[in-house]
């Protein structure tokens, strides 16, 4: 058995299907400078070509944000800067192909070698587009998943964009691989074609065959090679299970987040796009707890998207949602979220730097561009907004200072907006969560962002591989700070909600509810299972739990004490 990464749940049987790339050998002859040239010239247009085709194929199947990578790869492909170094190499007698694989292999290194975990990513992107265009150089033939027509796990190196957004899932029914993350472009795919999906399984591709039979559990990382006839009707029978049980889930899509001792909390949805409703909906979402707006600016091509567009999007989320709250966080650019068209500066940490409400309050004007933008849509709906990366309590009041004047200055306009609209704040810096009891007398919520803040508490990149074992929300000091936040909120007559991923975490949710947490935002298809949960659940005995909990030491303690707990109940 081989352990990797689970990133998109769920339990596959089937054949393997090694996608492996074609072997790049570089020619030894070449042609005049002309016809080198040329030869770049029609393997650029063959490239721009293949993109354009992929993403067609990806319309319907990825959102908006998710096919921009496409736009990205075509704007690498005819970014200046890289067909004139290729073009210079051509010139001074280098060949085509040798060209394009140096000048690629140079940016890829460049990137790669770079602090900031956005521009690292960007490399695989630069890899990407640079191996396509050195096949079309040489003629080969890119693999194409289109043409599967039987029920395969893909195993590969890496999976890049143009893969898994060829996947069409009446036959691909999962894939693994050998490099990635949890962050990572595949498993955000993987995620939202709902594929079952393990990353970082070292050693994959080497021990696999293709053809051969293969058991993939994506709910936990395990991955079974060769498996016996036992172990295929075994997880067979598991992944029924786990598709019936999905399946039945639907029961609960109208039903309330209610306790067995009937205590009621809000199960709500993280979205990124306006298109992003309809699986809220779907799955029974009780209201958005969390939108993303910078997607909205990470999609805009050349400019801040401007006051009409972002107004159009808020109130098509409003209206959607139909009276239900919807939480906008306002503009969270910075660290691994960069902009196009805007140069951040060079800062030796990006994560603690210039980011989130920090942007905003220096730059006021694309602030307040995106507050009037919310109110004008308030209108149509039950909006509230939060800031991110709050640290201090002057932060928030100068925030909320500048909210309070583009509401005057709407409504002196004559413009309708939202009569009681929350203005909170996320709790996402040890900070804040110390000064809860402070916060809370100014904010009207608070919304604890569980990723950041257990990566600031423990001091661990969540994006490293060499510290990810520090990544712990479940670690006592991260529950304890969480806690101060939702004692702090209840104290003042205020809610508090969480929208990290430990918000969808099975084992985490009786202590959150022991804890007192109000709201459990998380992405959409997490919804039922949550909620069946929460339904249970007695929110008396769970405050007992949490109790316990609190007082242990390590966060495989924690985890195994709720574990227990489960399993005597199910008994």
């Amino acid at each position: 058995m081989l352990k990797g990464i689970a990133v998109s749940s769920g339990i596959v049987v089937g054949k393997v299907y090694k996608l492996v790339q074609p072997e790049i050998v570089l020619r030894d002859t070449k042609g005049s400078v002309e016809e080198e040239l040329q030869r770049f010239k029609d393997a650029v247009n063959k490239t721009q070509t293949d993109i354009e085709k992929i993403k067609e194929r990806a319309q319907g199947k990825l959102k908006a944000e998710e096919l921009e990578i496409f736009d990205a790869h075509l704007t690498m492909l005819n970014d200046p800067e890289y067909q004139g170094q290729i073009e210079e190499m051509i010139k001074g007698d280098q060949g085509s192909d040798a060209a394009v694989k140096c000048v690629t292999d140079n940016m890829v290194s460049l990137f790669s070698s770079m602090e900031d975990e956005y521009f690292k990513e960007r490399a695989a992107d630069i890899r990407d587009v640079g191996h396509r265009l050195l096949c079309n150089v040489l003629g080969l033939k890119v693999p194409d998943l289109t043409t599967i027509d039987e029920k395969v796990v893909i195993v590969a190196s890496d999976l890049t964009p143009s893969d898994t957004a060829q996947m069409d899932k009446n036959y691909i029914v999962g894939f693994c691989t050998e490099e990635g993350g949890r962050t990572s472009h595949s498993a955000i795919m993987a995620r939202s074609l709902e594929i079952p999906a393990v990353v970082g399984c070292r050693g994959v591709l080497e021990a696999t065959k293709d053809g051969e039979m293969m058991i993939m559990d994506a709910t936990n990382g395990d991955v079974f090679l060769e498996p016996t006839a036992e172990q295929i009707a075994d997880y067979t029978k598991r992944s029924e299970a786990l598709l019936a049980e999905k399946e039945a889930l639907r029961v609960l899509v109208d039903q309330p987040s209610i306790t067995q001792d009937g205590h009621r909390v809000e199960i709500a949805a993280n979205i990124g796009t306006p298109k992003d409703v309809d699986g809220v909906i779907k799955n029974g979402g009780e209201a958005v707890g969390l939108y993303r707006t910078e997607f909205l600016y990470m999609d805009s091509k050349e400019d801040f998207p401007d006051e009409e567009t972002q107004y159009e999007a808020y109130k098509t989320v409003l209206e959607a949602m139909n009276g239900r709250r919807v939480v906008f966080r306002t503009l969270d650019i910075g660290g691994d979220k960069k902009l196009n068209y805007f140069e951040f500066p060079q800062e030796l940490n990006p994560f603690l730097g210039y980011r989130a409400v920090r942007l905003c309050l220096d730059r006021q004007d694309i602030f307040r561009t995106q507050l009037r933008a919310i109110l004008r849509a308030s209108a149509y709906g039950k909006a509230a907004i939060m800031f991110p990366m709050i640290a201090t309590i002057s932060e928030f009041k100068q925030a909320k200072a500048i909210y309070e004047q583009e509401r005057e200055k709407l409504i002196a306009e004559g413009v309708k907006v939202g009569e009681h609209i929350e203005v909170g704040m996320m709790v996402e810096i040890p900070a804040s969560a110390i000064m809860a009891d402070k916060f809370a007398q100014y904010a009207d919520f608070f919304s604890i962002g569980t990723n950041d803040l257990t990566q600031y508490t423990m001091a661990a990149d969540r994006g490293s591989k060499e510290v990810s074992y520090l990544y712990q929300p479940l670690n006592p000091a991260v529950l304890t700070l969480i806690k101060k936040a939702i004692d702090a909120a209840h104290k003042y007559g205020k809610w508090c909600g969480v929208c990290g991923e430990v918000a969808s975490d099975i084992i985490a949710a009786p202590i959150l509810l022991g804890l007192g947490l109000d709201e459990f935002s998380m992405t959409a298809p997490s919804i039922l299972p949550a909620r069946k949960m929460i339904r249970s659940l007695n929110k008396k005995e769970m405050e007992g739990l949490a109790a316990k909990v609190l007082d242990l030491e390590t966060a495989d303690e924690v985890r195994e004490y709720v574990e227990n707990y489960l399993e005597k109940r199910e008994k």
